[in-house]
């Protein structure tokens, strides 16, 4: 986006803070941008957007997207009543206007059909039923990492987007890091030579608390349609908002949350987008008892079928490193600074004849021009899916205790009943793929 527009987002945005507690009485107008005067952009030719759970990255991403000239965010949807209220009043503050629409049920949102796109910011157990649905309804589609909580969901919406030709990105930002991806062409182009392993640090985050108490459902809060497809549990308030990650019925704990950041660069590096390992072994600690049950400390290998170790633990600086028989590149996640030995790599260029990976003005204005093109974001639906799958298969050998033989072509395991069970999860009815 341009630098005026980020001036005039991040101006707003100190502002509203402290401003957009209750409802904001702006006047009911319509700006001479609605009307495509003044140098901006006529509504015909904006991608309109709806962004379906608004909590703390939702926000975030409604407003990456609403600083954007070519888009208008139309409508907000969330289980909670709060959420919604203050994304609306942001939104119609932003626009100085009332026409935020908002939703307590994504049905209602994907059934309008002047709504371009969805912005999908919910607890990852919704992802798969949400974008799924989007699919299906024409919309295309940017959706926090993990892209989805199983496998299975996971190849069901690959299938989805592809069958209904949508153009989904999936939200491991760190695919448009230009260090990053100079980084990951160096080495798919030999300037370390063979490569041979990948070395990936995660961070710990997540303490282990004990047994909560139930609590009053809070008013305006739909949690039984926040659990969806989960099964019933009595409420209580660190289960939901933000918390949930550390819980394995909506969330993969560390190794799916900032993992499918780290292991989306591992990918593209390998360039293994539409693949994954064919071996898996993991094991880690988890807590014995209390609410929060994913891994707090872990480490694993994965092998491919081309020999390439990709290995892994909780801890060290995070980022991942690549090593090739003349030399490594590691790139630190969460900034993108490249350290590499021999320090002469980082020099070179990429020639006309060589693997081009291309460079992302940004993972937000990436989607909408891959939307408007229809060409492949920098983080398409099947590279998030088999991304989101290592991470799973690492949690799966984790929790089984087992080494996984996998067969990345048919996405099934080879042997063990107990991990192929483990590929897909019930959901409570009436929620069904």
């Amino acid at each position: 986006m341009a630098a005026e527009n980020n001036i005039n987002r991040r101006k707003f945005l100190k502002s509203a803070a402290g401003t957009l507690a209750g409802v904001v009485a702006f006047p009911y107008i319509v700006g001479s941008s609605a009307l495509g005067k003044a140098g901006t952009i006529a509504a015909s030719n904006r991608i309109v957007i709806g962004c379906i759970g608004v909590g703390g990255q939702g926000i975030n991403n409604m407003f990456s997207f609403i600083g954007e000239a070519d888009t208008r965010v139309v409508a907000v949807c969330d289980v909670d009543a709060g959420h919604r209220k203050k994304a609306r009043n942001l939104v119609n503050a932003y626009y100085r206007n009332r026409d935020c629409v908002v939703f307590a049920d994504f049905r209602d949102l994907l059934a309008r059909d002047d709504i371009d796109a969805v912005v999908v910011c919910t607890p990852d157990h919704w992802h798969g039923l949400i974008c799924v649905a989007a699919a299906e309804a024409g919309k295309d589609i940017y959706c926090e990492k993990p892209l989805v909580n199983t496998i299975v969901e996971g190849r069901a919406l690959a299938d989805a987007v592809g069958r209904y030709g949508r153009v989904l990105q999936t939200g491991s930002h760190e695919r448009s890091t230009a260090s990053a991806r100079f980084a990951c062409e160096l080495v798919r182009n030999g300037r370390i030579g063979k490569l041979h392993t990948i070395r990936v640090n995660l961070p710990i985050a997540n303490s282990p608390i004990g047994t909560q108490p139930t609590m009053p459902i809070p008013d305006g809060f739909d949690y039984n349609m926040w659990l969806g497809p989960t099964p019933w549990v009595p409420y209580t308030k660190k289960r939901c908002h933000f918390n949930w990650r550390w819980i394995l019925d909506y969330g993969g704990g560390e190794m799916t949350d900032r993992g499918a950041h780290v292991i989306a660069l591992a990918q593209l590096g390998h360039g293994t987008d539409d693949t994954g390992p064919v071996e898996i072994i993991a094991r880690g600690r988890a807590p014995g008892k209390g609410l929060f049950n994913t891994f707090v400390a872990y480490e694993f290998e994965c092998r491919y079928a081309d020999g390439v170790r990709m290995v892994g633990q909780s801890g060290g600086v995070r980022g991942v490193k690549f090593e090739g028989t003349e030399g490594w590149i590691f790139i630190h996640v969460h900034g993108g600074h490249l350290e590499a030995q021999p320090k002469s790599v980082l020099r070179e260029s990429i020639g006309p004849n060589e693997i081009s990976l291309g460079r992302s003005p940004g993972h937000r204005r990436n989607f909408l021009d891959a939307v408007k093109s229809r060409r492949q974001p920098v983080a398409p639906v099947e590279a998030g899916h088999r991304t989101a799958s290592i991470c799973h298969l690492i949690n799966i050998a984790m929790l089984t205790e087992q080494k996984l033989t996998w067969d990345p072509g048919l996405e099934q395991m080879i042997s063990g009943s107990e991990p192929g069970r483990m590929l897909a999860r019930p959901m409570r009815s009436p929620w069904h793929l």
